[in-house]
């Protein structure tokens, strides 16, 4: 599995607006310069984020992006969704079907289960963090993560 460069690099700009402290957020050419991005890709990726409505534009000279609602109530599930899709979904097959029109395996696909599997547990990761989880340092984000960890473990436990 692969996480895409346009994953890491809109979730990286949805960052680096989420920390930023001007209530006129960030431009275009102040998150290329942050990320070391092109000014195109960066435009690009905003547009992204602001049609699926994570972050909203603010007019005027020293105009920006900031994000259109608060960092605990985006989750990094949604932002990878709307930045590429999930990692497996029922269309997948249909675009893996080798030379035939129609998989083989259509009827009968044990690796079809696998993934279905694989992606239930990457959403039930992704679905319990939020940018917020992400603002702090590597060390914050440990032990934010850390806590997601424990809580589905804990959810698997009493299910079991």
């Amino acid at each position: 599995m692969k996480i895409s460069a346009q994953d890491e690099y809109g979730l990286r700009i949805l960052l680096r607006i989420a920390r930023a402290d001007s209530e006129e957020g960030l431009s275009i050419p102040q998150l290329s310069d942050l990320e070391g991005m092109s000014g195109s890709y960066v435009a690009k990726l905003a547009r992204t984020l602001r049609m699926a409505g994570f972050i909203q534009s603010t007019r005027g000279q020293k105009g920006g992006y900031v994000l259109s609602r608060p960092a605990d109530e985006i989750r990094v599930n949604e932002v990878l969704s709307a930045l590429g899709g999930a990692l497996f979904d029922d269309g997948f097959c249909e675009g893996h079907s080798g030379a035939f029109r129609i998989c083989t395996n259509s009827v009968d696909c044990s690796v079809r289960s696998l993934w279905r599997v694989v992606q239930r547990a990457v959403d039930q990761v992704l679905n319990q963090v939020t940018l917020a989880d992400l603002q702090g340092s590597e060390g914050l984000s440990n032990l934010a993560l850390q806590r997601v960890v424990d809580h589905l473990n804990r959810v698997a436990e009493m299910e079991a």
